[in-house]
C-alpha cells in the first residue's frame, strides 16, 4: 500500500506540473492559492478540524490542477476567469442560497459595462471550496436531462414549474440534473424566477448556456455570456460520479456583425481545456458531453455546427469506448449515429441524443384543464424530459418522459375514425415513436391478426398538421400561443389500414422495440361502415 500511495502522489505531482503553469502576478494575472476541504459541520467555512481533500481537480477554464495531500492547490487567474472545482466522485457539493452548487467563483476586475441585464460585477474569486461527505448508502446512477425550458414570460415560468418540475419533487434515485441551454428565451431577467423554481427539485443542478441566454447587446462572443455567468457560473465545467464524467460546454459562437448572429462551435481555449481534462480520466469512464446546439446540420447547405470543430471534438473522444453527446436546441427529438463517413473513427458509432425540450413547442398549443398548454414539438414529440441511467461498465440507458404522463407513454397514433368498407385501402395509420430512429423495429396488427412491419418515413406528423389546421380555421384564439408548425419527423412510421374486414370497430395495436426499455406499445381503433 505504501508503494501504491507513493505512486499516486508521484502521478498527482506530475499532473499538477503538466496540466498547469501558474504565472506570477503581473498586473493581468495573479496566482491564487486555496484549499478544497471536507466540510464536517456543513457551514461552508473551513475551521482547524476540517481536513483538506487530496487529488481534487480545480480549474480556471484553461488549466487543471489536483490538490495535494493537504487539499492545497494554486492556479493563475486572469481578469474574467471563473475558478471552479470539479466535483469528485463520492463527494457532494454544498449549495448556495439560490440552490446552485457552491463550486465556483468569479475573478472580475474590469466588468463589462452597458449590458441591459447587468453582467458580472467587480469581485475577487474566493479560493477555498467545501466538499460534503456523500452519505448515500446506495449509489444512485440516474441523471435528469432537460432540453430548453425557454420561458418567454412569468406565465411560461409557471408552466415550467407546474408541468415539469412539480411532478418531480420526489426525485427518487436521481443523482443530479442538467439543463441543455436556453434557460430562458432572451429575457435574462427571468433567471431569478427560474432558479427559484429549480430549488423545488432539491437536487444539484448543472446549467449550460444556449443561444437565448446571450447578452445580445454585447460587442463580442467573449462578452456575450456575462449575465449568464453572473447567474450560473462557468460556461465550461465538469462533474464526476462513480463511472461517469459529465462535461458541460458552451457551444454557441456569437457573431454580432453576421447573419445569423450565432453558429455552433467551440473556442480554442475550450478545446485546450477539454484535452487536458480528458487526460485525467480513466479510459473506461463513461464520458458525456452536454452542449446546446446539435452537431448535425439540420438542412443541406446550412452549417449549424462548424464542421472543423466537430471533427476536432471527434478526435478528442476517439480513445474513449464509452461516450455520449447530449444536445438540444431543435425543439424536436432525434438520435444521430456518427461513423467514418461523418468523420468519426473511434470504436463503434458515436451517439448524439438530440434531446426534446421541456418547453416543447415554445409553450404553445391549447391548454388543458390545469391551464397548461399542449406544447407538442414540431416533430410530434410531446414536451417532457429525459433520464439517463448508467452502470459500472460505462453503459447507459435513455428514457423520454412525457410531461405529467405515465412512463409507458412512448408512442402517439394517428388514424381515421371511420372508413368505408371495401374502399381503396390507401388511408394510413401513423405511429410517432418518440425515442425511435430509422433502425427501430415498429409493427402493427389489426384485432388479433399477425404483426406486420410498418414503414419508416420522413414527413410531417399528421397529428401536428391537424392542430395547425384547427388553429387556422378557428374564429377565435384556441390558446395563448398556437401549436408550433409541423416539420419533418425522424421517428414516424406509417401503414395502410385494411378495408376488407367486417363492418364495425377494429382495434389497432402498434409496438416498437425501444433499444433501452424493450417493447413499448399503444392502441387505438377505427370503424368500417357502409355508405348509406
Amino acid at each position: 500500500m505504501k508503494h501504491a500511495f507513493g505512486a499516486w502522489m508521484t502521478c498527482a505531482c506530475i499532473l499538477y506540473l503538466v496540466l498547469s503553469s501558474p504565472a506570477q502576478a503581473d498586473g493581468t494575472t495573479r496566482t491564487v492559492r486555496g484549499v478544497v476541504f471536507h466540510d464536517l459541520n456543513g457551514d461552508g467555512r473551513r475551521d482547524s478540524r476540517e481536513p483538506g481533500v487530496a487529488s481534487v481537480k480545480v480549474s480556471n477554464g484553461r488549466d487543471i490542477v489536483r490538490t495535494d495531500a493537504q487539499g492545497r492547490y494554486r492556479l493563475p487567474l486572469r481578469d474574467g476567469d471563473t475558478l471552479f472545482v470539479i466535483k469528485p466522485a463520492g463527494w457532494s457539493l454544498p449549495r448556495d442560497a439560490e440552490g446552485l452548487p457552491a463550486s465556483w467563483s468569479h475573478e472580475v476586475r474590469r466588468p463589462v459595462s452597458g449590458l441591459r441585464y447587468g453582467g458580472r460585477t467587480r469581485q475577487r474569486a474566493r479560493s477555498d471550496f467545501a466538499l460534503l461527505a456523500d452519505g448515500d448508502p446506495t449509489p444512485r446512477r440516474r441523471m435528469f436531462v432537460f432540453g430548453d425550458p425557454q420561458p418567454k414570460s412569468q406565465r411560461d415560468v409557471q408552466h415550467f414549474a407546474d408541468d415539469i418540475v412539480a411532478p418531480l419533487s420526489q426525485p427518487g434515485n436521481t443523482r443530479f440534473g442538467i439543463s441543455l441551454g436556453d434557460v430562458v428565451d432572451d429575457d435574462l431577467s427571468l433567471y431569478p424566477a427560474m432558479k427559484r423554481v429549480m430549488q423545488g427539485l432539491a437536487l444539484p443542478w448543472v446549467h449550460i448556456p444556449g443561444n437565448h441566454d446571450l447578452d445580445y447587446d454585447a460587442a463580442s462572443d467573449e462578452a456575450s455570456l456575462e449575465s449568464y455567468r453572473a447567474a450560473f457560473g462557468p460556461d465550461t465545467l465538469a462533474w464526476e460520479e462513480p463511472g461517469l464524467a459529465f462535461i458541460g460546454m458552451d457551444d454557441v459562437i456569437y457573431r454580432p456583425t453576421e447573419n445569423p448572429r450565432y453558429v455552433g462551435g467551440l473556442r480554442d481555449d475550450q478545446f485546450l481545456w477539454l484535452e487536458r481534462y480528458l487526460a485525467t480520466l480513466d479510459p473506461d469512464t463513461l464520458v458525456i458531453i452536454g452542449m446546446h446546439i446539435h452537431l448535425f446540420d439540420s438542412r443541406p447547405g446550412r452549417e449549424d455546427f462548424r464542421s472543423a470543430d466537430r471533427l476536432r471534438l471527434f478526435k478528442l473522444l476517439e480513445s474513449f469506448p464509452n461516450r455520449l453527446l447530449l444536445t438540444a436546441h431543435a425543439h424536436a427529438q432525434r438520435h444521430v449515429w456518427y461513423g467514418p463517413e461523418q468523420g468519426w473513427h473511434g470504436q463503434g458509432l458515436l451517439h448524439e441524443y438530440n434531446v426534446g425540450t421541456a418547453c416543447g413547442g415554445y409553450w404553445g398549443g391549447v391548454a388543458d384543464a390545469a391551464g397548461i398548454p399542449d406544447a407538442t414539438m414540431e416533430d410530434g414529440t410531446p414536451n417532457g424530459y429525459a433520464t439517463l441511467d448508467w452502470d459500472e461498465q460505462g453503459q447507459y440507458q435513455l428514457l423520454w418522459h412525457v410531461a405529467r404522463a405515465p412512463d409507458d407513454d412512448a408512442i402517439r397514433l394517428h388514424a381515421p375514425r371511420v372508413l368505408r368498407q371495401g374502399a381503396w385501402p390507401g388511408v394510413r395509420l401513423y405511429a410517432n415513436v418518440y425515442m425511435g430512429d430509422a433502425d427501430s423495429v415498429v409493427e402493427m396488427r389489426v384485432d388479433d391478426g399477425p404483426w406486420q412491419p410498418m414503414q419508416h418515413t420522413i414527413e410531417r406528423d399528421p397529428w401536428v398538421i391537424w392542430h395547425n389546421l384547427q388553429d387556422d380555421a378557428a374564429g377565435a384564439l384556441r390558446g395563448y400561443d398556437r401549436m408550433t408548425q409541423a416539420e419533418d419527423s425522424t421517428h414516424l412510421w406509417r401503414m395502410n389500414l385494411p378495408t376488407d374486414l367486417a363492418l364495425g370497430t377494429h382495434r389497432i395495436d402498434v409496438r416498437a422495440l425501444d433499444r433501452w426499455r424493450g417493447w413499448v406499445q399503444a392502441s387505438t381503433s377505427y370503424r368500417l361502415a357502409e355508405w348509406p
